[in-house]
C-alpha cells in the first residue's frame, strides 16, 4: 500500500515506510500470481535502473524481478472481507489454469518507464500470453484490480512528489540496452508480508506449464492457512 500524498496530478506520488493497518487489519500475508523474472541479467537492469534513480527512490524496497499478472488478496481460511483469498478461489483459478494449458512462451524487458508511483522495466509480450493469463485468473476478480494494466517490473517506489516531466526526462536518459529475452515457462504464486511496503516476496508455489495439470509444487508452508494442495 502506499500514502498518497501527491499536490497534483503532475507530480509523482509519495510513498512512506510505515505499517498500514488500515489496510491488512492484521493479516499477516497478502498473495499474487506472478511470473518469476529473477534472472541475473534482470537484477543487473533493475540495480543500474534504480541507481540511475537512486535520489528518487523510497528506501528499503526489497521485491525480487518480478511481473504481476493478478492480485488475489488475503490468504484466508474463512473468507469474510472483500480482499480476503481462500481455498475456494484458488481451486477456481488453478481449474482456469488446467483450462487454459498455456504453453511456454517468451517475453522481452526493456526501457525504464514509470507510472506516477512508481518506475519500472518495461515488458513486451508480442504474443499475447501474459493477457491469456490474466483473463483465466479473473474468474475472481480482485477489488484492487486496475483497467489499465501494463506489464512491468518495478524497480522501486518514488520517494517524494517530484514534478513527473522531470522524471520522465530522467527515465528517458536511462541506456537500457537491447532487449533481455525471458523464457518464461511457469507462473508463480507469490506471498509478501503486509506490514512492510516493498518487501521481499516469498514463493509459495509454482504452476509449472509442462508438469500442470498433474501437479503444483508447493514450496512455502505456513503461509496459506487452509489445506493446499
Amino acid at each position: 500500500m502506499q500514502d498518497t500524498l501527491t499536490p497534483s496530478a503532475a507530480t509523482t506520488i509519495r510513498n512512506v515506510q510505515r505499517d498500514f493497518p488500515e489496510w491488512h487489519l492484521g493479516r499477516p500475508h497478502y498473495l499474487l500470481w506472478a511470473l518469476d523474472v529473477d534472472l541475473e541479467p534482470v537484477r543487473r537492469r533493475v540495480a543500474a535502473a534504480q541507481q540511475h534513480l537512486s535520489a528518487r527512490l523510497l528506501a528499503g524496497y526489497l521485491r525480487q524481478p518480478h511481473i504481476t499478472i493478478s492480485l488475489c488478496g488475503f490468504p484466508s481460511a474463512a473468507p469474510c472481507q472483500l480482499d480476503d483469498f481462500g481455498a475456494e478461489a484458488l481451486q477456481q483459478q488453478i481449474d482456469a489454469l488446467h483450462l487454459l494449458r498455456p504453453e511456454p512462451f517468451a517475453i522481452e524487458i526493456g526501457a525504464l518507464d514509470g507510472f506516477s508511483s512508481a518506475p519500472y522495466l518495461s515488458v513486451a509480450d508480442s504474443d499475447g500470453q501474459i493477457e491469456r493469463l490474466r483473463a483465466s485468473l479473473d474468474v475472481c476478480p480482485h477489488p484492487l484490480a486496475r483497467n489499465d494494466y501494463r506489464p512491468h517490473v518495478t524497480i522501486g517506489l518514488y520517494a517524494d512528489a517530484w514534478p513527473l516531466a522531470k522524471i520522465q526526462t530522467e527515465l528517458a536518459s536511462f541506456a537500457a540496452g537491447a532487449p533481455l529475452r525471458v523464457e518464461v515457462s511457469r507462473l508463480s504464486l507469490f506471498a509478501y508480508a503486509s506490514t512492510e511496503i516493498g518487501g521481499s516476496l516469498t514463493r509459495v508455489a509454482d504452476y509449472d506449464f509442462a508438469t500442470a495439470p498433474h501437479a503444483l509444487l508447493t514450496q512455502q508452508t505456513g503461509i496459506l492457512p487452509f489445506s493446499w494442495p
